[in-house]
């Protein structure tokens, strides 16, 4: 039963990630020297609030993997690390890269990309205040 659920999300999870995609805006261009938009993406994140109580209810699918102590994948075979306690930027730095794809896990990827921006600081809030 579990794997048929897990294979559930993860369909919805990529099929929410994929429906979202033309709604996506194209990149500004800019005029500004190189440094500028580097800047503007390293602020850009932590300007929005994340909110603890929100965070709690989206990271329900996050325990099945990150809350079960010692829990390790069948394969490929590796640790998957306990989220609580992290720091918060650590946490929107994560999840930021996995929804861009500049950090490769495929159901990390797929869960980031159905988040909002708002949805990420939500749970980086929550997480990092759990122990």
């Amino acid at each position: 039963m579990r794997p048929l659920m897990i294979a559930a999300c993860l369909a919805l999870t990529t099929a929410v990630a994929f429906a979202d995609e033309p709604k996506q805006e194209p990149a500004a261009t800019t005029t500004a020297a190189a440094p500028a938009p580097a800047a503007t993406a390293a602020t850009a994140t932590p300007a929005i609030k994340g909110d603890s109580a929100a965070g709690k209810q989206l990271t329900y699918t996050c325990q099945g993997c990150h809350g079960i102590t010692g829990y390790k994948n069948a394969y490929p075979s590796y640790h998957v690390p306990r989220l609580g306690g992290q720091s918060e930027q650590y946490l929107l730095n994560a999840l930021g890269e996995y929804k861009k794809g500049t950090r490769k896990h495929p159901t990390m990827q797929a869960q980031a990309q159905s988040f909002s921006d708002q949805d990420i600081a939500n749970i980086a809030a929550y997480l990092s205040t759990i122990k």
